[in-house]
């Protein structure tokens, strides 16, 4: 049996809905995020032609309403086409035009035909939303999830199991931060894609245990900092020494680079006696050697690249022309421009941790100023990759007539290197026995860990949230006069609050209330109308990092 087409087609086309109940997705809507899912080379977002089934009975629920107007048996498949007057749709060898709509599979987890990932099925928790765009070139299919599904989805896959449940507890935050964090969108439909170019979520076939313990346990908390959730940028490798945010990203909207820096994304050594690497005989003498650090059991703590320098030469003239579409390639090096003969490349600019900023390609016909890091890499590609990272040095092989035949560039890092190093997690877990929040505030700096703050005005909102050891308080962003009403672990109670004058905020501690594990907490609205900003921040005894 497909789906039940005609009940479909005669709401479709008269305008009229079905109301068999309320698509049962929406009622979390509030934790939800959207997930832009691409194709098995993780690259195309947008879609012609898809097939979709559930492996229980699915609703098929109106975008705007969410209310079910069908409904498609467990297994059976869906096919949408793009078409020039909406989607197109088909089961059963039956098939209809409709605008944007939402399939659910409640008691299941929905499948895309033909898509794998890491060799297996492609299955989601939630929801897909098939959205197509206002000019009908294509559509998107967007998974809409929990934030909790989509985490199961994210760690095992960004962070491998192997380095410990309280590096995955560390990966959990930041993946959660990330996701629920204000930040400019590649796409106006949804809030993120699967791939690297935001978070690797693969979906239900490769979570892990572990990586699910890791983030059942820390549900609810992000990390904050002057009462707001961070970006929480995160890395593969560092090399034993962050950066700066404004040193590796430029603004987003005004493309200004170096960018404004963030005071919780500044550069970290990895051990306090780590000078800074800004300058170039420092750089060498770190990325020369391997300095024990809590990178370094990386594959890419330290590598090595070489060119013969006609290898370089050309692979410039390619990569120059695509890099200075960015804007960050000065002058300009455009199709059909000579090159010439490479005769010096230098860093000129670099920072806390040696990243390169600033370089400088001298030829026989010119010079060229390449900045950001992201750019410098990709500009010096090797067979066809970039560079790992832009924490390198620049060593020349000459002649004996001074002429440069080959370019050596060592390196330490893979990434950007800002916010948590990974494998620095890892090691931090496994080998310094650290808990999760310590890495979460050696590489995020004057970080607190709490619950996202909201706003309560006219219902009660509930927060669910797990205590690392049963300390913690409430933060009051904007307080007023009077009695702030919670319920916590089911107690009722008050708690009188004082206007604030001078404070920036105002506390109170509730840790006898709370317990090791998950706690829920209800706030319930101030009286005459009146809203409060408020979150739960955890009171852990932060020990040392063991530097």
């Amino acid at each position: 049996m497909g789906i039940k087409i005609n009940k479909f087609f005669s709401a479709l086309l008269l305008g009229l809905l079905l109301f068999a109940g309320n698509c049962g997705f929406a009622a979390s809507e509030y934790n939800v995020v959207r997930v832009g899912l691409t194709d098995n080379k993780f690259q195309n977002v947008l879609k012609q032609e898809i097939t979709v089934y559930g492996t229980a009975d699915c609703d098929i629920c109106d975008k705007e309403t969410r209310k079910i107007v069908a409904q498609l048996p467990a297994e059976k498949e869906l096919t949408v086409k793009n078409g020039i007057t909406g989607l197109e749709i088909s089961a059963n060898n039956k098939s209809i035009t409709v605008r944007d709509f939402v399939i659910v599979c409640p008691q299941g987890v929905l499948g895309v035909k033909d898509l794998t990932r890491k060799g297996k099925p492609a299955m989601y928790h939630g929801a897909f939303e098939f959205v197509q765009k206002p000019d009908k070139k294509g559509f998107y299919l967007i998974n809409l999830v929990e934030v909790q599904e989509y985490l199961k989805g994210v760690v095992p896959n960004e962070m491998p199991v192997r380095f410990g449940l309280e590096a995955l507890k560390a990966q959990a935050v930041a993946a959660r931060n990330y996701v629920l964090s204000n930040r400019t969108k590649a796409y106006d439909e949804f809030d993120v894609v699967d791939s690297v170019a935001s978070q690797v979520y693969y979906g239900v076939n490769t979570e892990d245990d572990l990586a699910t313990r890791a983030v059942m346990e820390t549900d609810g908390i992000v990390a904050l900092y002057d009462n707001e959730p961070i970006l929480a940028l995160y890395s593969s490798t560092a090399g034993g020494y962050t950066e700066s945010y404004s040193n590796a990203f430029s603004d987003p909207n005004t493309k200004m680079f170096p960018s404004i820096s963030k005071p919780y994304l500044v550069a970290v050594p990895d051990k306090s006696e780590f000078p800074k690497l800004d300058e170039e005989e420092k750089a060498r003498e770190f990325y020369e050697d391997k300095v024990p650090s809590f990178d370094i059991e990386s594959p890419y703590y330290r590598w090595e690249k070489e060119w013969a320098v006609g290898e370089l030469e050309n692979v410039l003239k390619s990569t120059l022309v695509a890099q200075s579409k960015t804007g960050f390639i000065h002058p300009a090096f455009k199709q059909g421009d000579e090159l010439g003969k490479i005769k010096d490349i230098k860093v000129m600019k670099r920072g806390a941790s040696g990243k390169a900023i600033e370089l400088e390609i001298l030829t026989s016909k010119g010079c060229y100023r390449v900045a950001k890091e992201l750019v410098i890499r990709r500009v010096f590609q090797k067979d066809g990759i970039s560079l790992p990272s832009a924490n390198i040095i620049i060593e020349k092989n000459l002649d004996s007539y001074g002429n440069v035949t080959d370019i050596v560039i060592k390196g330490g890092g893979f990434g950007h290197g800002v916010g948590m190093s990974q494998y620095g997690a890892g090691y931090m877990a496994t080998k310094l026995n650290q808990p999760y929040y310590n890495i979460i505030r050696h590489y995020y700096t004057d970080v607190n860990l709490g619950t996202a703050p909201i706003t309560v005005c006219g219902e009660e909102v509930k927060q669910t949230f797990w205590a690392p050891i049963g300390r913690a308080q409430i933060v009051i962003k904007d307080s007023t006069a009077g009695k702030l009403a919670v319920m916590i672990n089911g107690k009722a109670l008050e708690f009188p609050v004082t206007k604030m004058i001078f404070q920036k905020d105002f506390r109170i501690d509730i840790s006898r209330y709370i317990e090791d594990g998950e706690n829920t907490i209800v706030f319930y609205p101030p009286s005459l109308g009146r809203s409060v900003t408020l979150y739960v921040e955890l009171v852990e005894k932060y020990g040392t990092n063991n530097n």
